[in-house]
């Protein structure tokens, strides 16, 4: 099959544009618009012709270079920047712009913050049909760098040589080339299989890249032995790191301080975005942290600076409606469910993986929390057990927290929900677009939104954590 031949309306492969960038898209691209004269396919009162150009930001004008044309937009890659944003700062990391891996390196943190706001509140219009809620300002990382607890560098075999290769050749087989040449790292900037080197990783934690180096150096060490590409685990759990995906960890996550509010900004919603501002965390004295156990291979948040907050706010949010009793429907090794227990007379939480609802129960036992029970099964199918697990649930007294995949709920569970009726919904989400799907179908079952408040778990990337309070 031949190589799909390159659509050239309205741009020639490579053509050089010059267009000012007026906004950022939810992947963290910059958004532009082009005049063109006779557009061909015709957009009825059109603005111009949608151009994205990564890493630019709005209110830059910059010089671009098309390479993908579809149907309404094109695809440039950045050239030059003509005249910059006051508010693009050089980015830390050199591989910024070919690694994949973040998106806003080169915006200041708190431009970051405000955009991701303007973000979710734009989705919450769109997507839910919502332009009159507010959206409170981000909470921000404690730890704008060296925050993220894990990292799964991926590397791929080099090709074998054949048997007549010179190593003296200009371009000889990659197997024939330095032991160290093998990638080690993520998946560059634009493409899904080629691989950027990434010695050093600055939103990775520093415990992280001491180990990182050794790892790196034992893989090349030992890569005439693979055959296949392979993803590494590097885990920090309390500053131990460990690249085995079955060693059981330790996160302890401290009592949050003061209230949330102290540390929200306004939530008007002038004409530039709002910045935000991190949260102080300030245990009270005679609070012991929670120390819970997880396999390194499991799901879990992995920005442990902010976690304290970010659970605080869920338990608040959960428990402010008055609901004596709490369903975690996506628990995990118990996150969600055993730092808002404390509020509540009691907790079911219920989690597909086996191991995951072992160390729950293993963890409420270790931190003294009696009023906890996990269950495993399928999250949908969490509303037909409960009463076996907790029949003193009554839905007028039953809050409930989801924290789903990113694809979102499945309708069969949005659907087992609604029948149960829960008074309280606290829909924790890392892909605001999924969860603002879910949204419509939560007002059209009689939910109305009570708070929106996004929190900024991956600073120096796109994504970030949104919290939904729903009421009926």
């Amino acid at each position: 099959m031949g190589k799909k031949k390159f659509n050239d309306q309205p741009f020639a492969y490579h053509a050089e544009i010059e267009l000012e960038i007026s906004t950022l898209t939810n992947l963290g691209s910059g958004l532009g618009r082009v005049q063109i004269e006779n557009q061909e396919p015709k957009i009825e009162n059109s603005t111009g012709w949608v151009v994205m150009v990564p890493f630019t930001l709005p209110g830059e004008r910059v010089r671009a270079r098309v390479f993908r044309n579809h149907k309404n937009f094109s695809e440039a890659d950045l050239v030059a920047v003509l005249v910059p944003s006051p508010d693009r700062v050089a980015p830390r990391c050199a591989l910024f712009g070919r690694c994949g891996g973040c998106q806003y390196q080169h915006l200041a943190y708190p431009a970051q913050l405000g955009w991701k706001r303007r973000q979710v509140a734009e989705l919450l219009q769109h997507l839910a049909g919502l332009a009159d809620v507010p959206v409170a300002a981000v909470v921000g990382s404690p730890r704008e760098f060296h925050y993220r607890s894990k990292i799964t560098p991926h590397f791929n075999p080099p090709r074998r040589a054949t048997p007549d290769a010179d190593p003296a050749t200009p371009n000889p087989p990659l197997a024939a080339r330095r032991a160290d040449a093998i990638p080690i790292g993520f998946l560059r900037q634009g493409t899904r299989f080629e691989i950027v080197d990434v010695p050093q990783c600055p939103i990775a934690t520093e415990a992280i890249n001491e180990r990182l180096t050794a790892v790196r150096a034992r893989v090349r060490a030992q890569q005439a032995t693979y055959t296949r590409g392979a993803t590494l685990l590097l885990r920090d759990a309390g500053g131990e790191v460990t690249t085995d995906y079955d060693a059981v960890v330790t996160e302890e996550i401290a009592p949050a301080g003061p209230d949330l509010r102290a540390g929200r900004a306004s939530n008007s919603t002038d004409a530039g975005p709002p910045g935000g501002r991190p949260l102080p965390i300030v245990p009270p004295p005679t609070v012991p942290p929670l120390r819970l156990h997880f396999l390194a291979r499991d799901f879990f948040q992995n920005n442990p600076f902010i976690l304290p907050a970010f659970t605080r706010y869920v338990r608040e949010q959960a428990a402010t409606g008055g609901a004596r009793f709490l369903v975690d429907a996506y628990c995990g090794s118990g996150l969600f469910a055993l730092t808002a227990a404390p509020a509540f007379e009691r907790v079911a939480g219920i989690e597909l993986s086996e191991s995951s609802i072992r160390f729950a129960r293993e963890n409420a036992a270790a931190n003294g929390i009696a009023n906890a029970t996990f269950q495993a099964g399928d999250a949908p199918a969490i509303f037909a057990r409960l009463p076996a697990l907790a029949p003193a649930f009554a839905p007028a007294d039953t809050a409930v927290i989801i924290d789903p995949p990113r694809k979102g709920c499945d309708e069969s569970f949005l659907t087992q929900l609604f029948a149960f009726g829960p008074r309280t919904v606290v829909y924790v989400s890392c892909d605001p677009a999924t969860q603002m799907r879910d949204l419509k179908a939560f007002l059209a079952a009689g939910y109305s939104v009570v708070a929106v408040q996004p929190f900024d778990l991956f600073p120096q990337t796109r994504h970030l954590e949104c919290v939904l309070t729903l009421r009926r």
